[in-house]
């Protein structure tokens, strides 16, 4: 299994297992996510979810081996729809970050109501070099300094020290403590009343900051602004490790 689920009363750990593609998320893998989110969404018993890897890496995100060899980029289809990507759970996700989070790898911390780190951890939006646009949006709807926000943007790295102290990051354990931790995150969340827990995660998740329709509207306008065929060559070049050559505009 690529997708390892384990169900501690009313907490369901839910352990990504590919560790030999640093948890890229190729089709396989998407599609065993989707039935574990589907499953914590629907089971009733299950109040908290932790999200966490195998090896080095939490995520690498997209599989971009796999997409040169599909010609296609970006995350594969998955027939079912995924209710934690798209924002739909009304229970809490904590994310145990054991190492890499990069791309997708990125954005499922994001998506996280709670997030611990170990030092270990590196943080890195990738769109900017697999795109035609950077990922602008998710270190200012974080409320993060624009310096770093803008970082982000541009594919820097963001370190799990940084991190923390910037805010992004709840908790910075040592790798030992990385599942305790969540696990006494995940106590205290069910020690509330569960109306409580409920509610208050809802007018939390509204509370993010959100971007202007006209920002996005301007992202829509620049997305395929360029060379359109740089997007595949970044991904050919991952898979045949070498410098992409890129056409700019």
């Amino acid at each position: 299994m690529l997708v390892e689920t384990e169900k501690h009363d009313a907490v369901m750990l839910i352990r990504m297992n590919r560790p030999e593609r640093l948890n890229a998320l190729g089709s396989e893998l998407l599609t065993q996510m989707v039935e574990a989110w589907c499953e914590y969404r629907d089971t009733p018993e299950l109040k908290v979810a932790i999200l966490t890897g195998v090896g080095k890496a939490f995520c690498a995100g997209e599989d971009l081996k796999e997409a040169a060899e599909r010609g296609t980029p970006g995350l594969p289809d998955i027939p079912v729809r995924d209710p934690f990507w798209n924002m739909e759970l009304d229970k809490p996700v904590i994310a145990a970050v054991n190492g890499w989070a990069m791309g997708g790898g990125y954005i499922l911390t994001y998506l996280a109501d709670f997030r611990i780190a170990v030092p270990e951890a590196v943080f890195e939006i990738s769109e900017a070099r697999h795109w035609l646009l950077g990922a602008y949006k998710f270190g200012f709807t974080e409320s993060l300094p624009y310096a770093i926000a803008t970082e982000l943007a541009m594919g820097f790295p963001l370190t799990a020290k940084r991190a923390h102290e910037v805010g992004f990051i709840n908790r910075l354990v040592e790798p030992e403590e990385l599942l305790p931790e969540a696990f006494r995150i995940a106590d205290h969340l069910l020690s509330l009343p569960p109306a409580s827990l409920v509610n208050t995660l809802e007018i939390c998740r509204r509370l993010r900051p959100r971007i202007p329709a006209e920002i996005d509207e301007l992202g829509a306008r620049l997305r395929n602004r360029g060379a359109v065929e740089d997007i595949m060559e970044s991904r050919r070049a991952f898979r045949e490790k070498r410098k992409p050559v890129f056409k700019g505009f």
